[in-house]
């Protein structure tokens, strides 16, 4: 090799982590956890996705923690971000919800990683964005916290539990509709005197919308904060 030739390698090898864009990473990562879940998301495999080394994704990346983050911020950034023209808070609120049900149906890695990702820039970013409608909505100072709590938390809980379901189903190769129906049978067939209610709405079971039950549950808390508004005027009136 001439020494043209070894000045020309020495300044592309210099170049390539720049090439490399941390987005591309990012989109990448967000392709092999969606195909694999985080079980999937190595370095060896990212680098066999791009065509490149490990050391070309370190130089944006510190590790796979940081990369998880990094994807879950990226898919937040673009649910968080979606905004209705001269919208309420409340529909604001029901829409960041429902963008946050689908999207971690959609990905449903992205609910663990919320949770460990707490206090960094995914949540503090989702919890911002709930924080100002519900400021919107003339929630007392001192009953922010709280209200923001009890919406992320249901949201976080019931997404997350809903794609947990739904990969526990594809993986047991299992069909929505049958489970269903064999466990409303199940049941309508429980000892009416300890489980009266469970075989009261057994027959639900077989029709009932994840989504829309999902949903229901986001207008149930916001019901309690128009109570919680009202209970505070009443108070200082």
């Amino acid at each position: 090799m001439s020494r043209c030739d070894m000045v020309k390698k020495a300044r592309r090898s210099q170049r390539r982590p720049d090439s490399l864009s941390r987005d591309r990473i990012i989109d990448a990562a967000i392709e092999l956890l969606d195909e694999s879940g985080e079980g999937g998301l190595t370095f060896r495999a990212l680098s066999e996705r791009l065509s490149t080394g490990p050391g070309a994704i370190y130089w944006h990346i510190a590790n796979k923690s940081d990369l998880l983050v990094a994807a879950c911020d990226a898919v937040m950034t673009r649910t968080v971000d979606a905004r209705i023209a001269d919208a309420s808070p409340e529909a604001t609120i029901r829409t960041l919800a429902l963008g946050m049900f689908d999207a971690i149906d959609a990905h449903p890695w992205i609910g663990s990683t919320l949770i460990h990702a707490a206090g960094q820039q995914p949540a503090v970013r989702i919890l911002e964005r709930i924080g100002q409608q519900i400021r919107a909505l003339g929630v007392p100072d001192d009953a922010q916290w709280t209200t923001v709590s009890a919406l992320l938390n249901y949201i976080l809980g019931v997404a997350g539990q809903n794609a947990a379901n739904a990969q526990f189903a594809r993986m047991h190769d299992l069909d929505r509709s049958n489970f269903l129906d064999a466990l409303s049978t199940a049941w309508s067939e429980l000892d009416p005197d300890q489980y009266p209610f469970a075989r009261s709405i057994a027959g639900q079971m077989r029709v009932h919308d994840d989504r829309a039950d999902f949903l229901a549950g986001i207008d149930l808390i916001l019901g309690g904060i128009r109570g919680l508004r009202t209970d505070r005027i009443d108070q200082g009136a």
